[in-house]
């Protein structure tokens, strides 16, 4: 290996990160972390870090493990790589055949693309093919919501409605709709089902506005992840899906992040969220990190309606040069062997409690003005004044200093602005989370007493 300076001295020269500062490129580069195990990373001076965003939402079963690295060997040595286009492989069938038995419904079609963005930049190209089959071709609007977040692809990123992503990128697009974030902190004054009632009503109108024969597609994630871990009201998801049943108009539930356990189940959107989706989109702790891979499961009734004489001789023509990848899906397939092995839902479901109530006492924290969560995910967001509804630049340096302190004091947290979110790895344990939440407590406690 090189020496610490070289590695620094050749990130800064040659390599391009996502989200790059572009006033800072060449100047500064990002901490580099070598070696990892349980929960923990390490970084090129050997000091230890609580991961608490599990990487990007996505390390489930905790870092080291040996039996994932002895299963990605051991396929690595018996077949690499596979043209999709020609080919299949028996992890890929495996994999479809095993994720089909968890989705809800009839939600037994499985498309395996690279990661997140791919999978939903390829269902809603589904969408978009189904209805030209159907011989619908004006039915292609797509609605969304701001505060979402559904990947870098140009149409995915065209779809997510946190508008700081669009800055110096000509993605936006007039077949996409955005309609109201479902955060209940933007609206004080109402109660849930007030709430509930003004989002479906602004759904219902916009359908109306755009004219439900040109609307093909509400794409919605159960929480808004990257948005602030925002938890709409109870009931909205189904609420929502039967507005769109009337309107034949598919209901696509992104899935990337809530997947594969983060909220106790293998797919959160029929049992913890109400509702039954036409697809559902995964990545990230499909394989719990430790190689890329992506898809979406689509309904049975979706597939009949444009297959065999239905089809009218059409092919899909969309995919990846590694989609079903042999290695990824064989990972994927110890992920889930880990997954049952380990009861890993079973504990998300005991310690998610514990976690919750650990984190939402530091509401009590000056600078604290909310704090939300489910399952093993929450954000919080800290204001200069707590009853704000906007949030300012001092908010955000709030929040910069507070990931700043965090990371001095051994633990990363996910920066979003002025919220600060965790989703530990599933692995975690009680003196982990005590840890975690002590770490950040005495982050937004310092911050506090700078910013007084």
């Amino acid at each position: 290996m090189g020496k610490v300076q070289d590695f620094t001295a050749s990130a800064k020269r040659h390599l391009f990160v996502p989200a790059a500062n572009m006033e800072k490129i060449g100047v500064e580069t990002l901490p580099r972390l070598e070696r990892s195990g349980g929960i923990y990373v390490y970084d090129e001076n050997g000091r230890r870090l609580m991961d608490g965003p599990a990487g990007m939402w996505c390390t489930q079963i905790g870092y080291q493990r040996q039996e994932m690295a002895e299963a990605i060997a051991a396929q690595t040595m018996a077949l690499s790589y596979n043209s999709p286009w020609y080919t299949t492989n028996s992890p890929a069938v495996e994999l479809s055949e095993k994720i089909a038995s968890l989705t809800p419904g009839d939600l037994n079609r499985i498309f395996l693309t690279t990661g997140g963005s791919t999978a939903v930049d390829t269902a809603l190209r589904f969408v978009e093919f189904y209805n030209n089959v159907l011989g619908r071709p004006s039915k292609k609007k797509i609605i969304v919501r701001k505060d979402g977040y559904h990947g870098s692809t140009s149409l995915t990123a065209a779809c997510s409605g946190r508008e700081g992503n669009w800055k110096n990128f000509d993605i936006a697009s007039d077949r996409i709709a955005f309609i109201s974030s479902p955060n209940p902190r933007l609206n004080p004054a109402l109660s849930e089902a007030e709430l509930l009632e003004k989002l479906v009503a602004e759904f219902e109108d916009k359908i109306a506005e755009l004219g439900p024969e040109n609307v093909a597609v509400f794409l919605a994630e159960p929480l808004l992840a990257s948005g602030g871990v925002i938890i709409p009201p109870a009931g909205y998801h189904a609420r929502f899906k039967a507005v769109c049943d009337r309107h034949d108009i598919l209901y696509i539930s992104d899935e990337v992040v809530t997947a594969f356990g983060r909220c106790g189940e293998w797919f959160a959107s029929e049992k913890v969220f109400g509702v039954v989706p036409d697809i559902i989109t995964f990545a990230k702790g499909v394989t719990s990190g430790y190689v890329p891979l992506g898809g979406l499961a689509i309904s049975d009734r979706l597939i009949e309606r444009i297959s065999g004489e239905a089809a009218k001789g059409s092919f899909f023509g969309n995919g990846y040069t590694y989609s079903g990848h042999p290695v990824s899906c064989a990972a994927a397939l110890k992920n889930i062997e880990i997954f049952e092995n380990d009861g890993l839902l079973e504990h998300v479901r005991e310690i998610a409690p514990y976690f919750q109530s650990s984190i939402r006492a530091l509401e009590q924290l000056p600078l604290v003005a909310n704090v939300r969560g489910t399952g093993l995910v929450a954000c919080v967001e800290c204001l200069a004044d707590k009853n704000a509804t906007e949030v300012t630049d001092l908010d955000r340096r709030i929040g910069a200093r507070i990931d700043e302190i965090a990371f001095e004091l051994g633990l990363i947290v996910r920066p979003l602005g002025n919220m600060c979110v965790l989703s530990p790895p599933l692995v975690i344990s009680k003196p982990e989370i005590d840890e975690m939440i002590g770490v950040l407590k005495e982050a937004i406690i310092r911050t506090a007493a700078e910013f007084q």
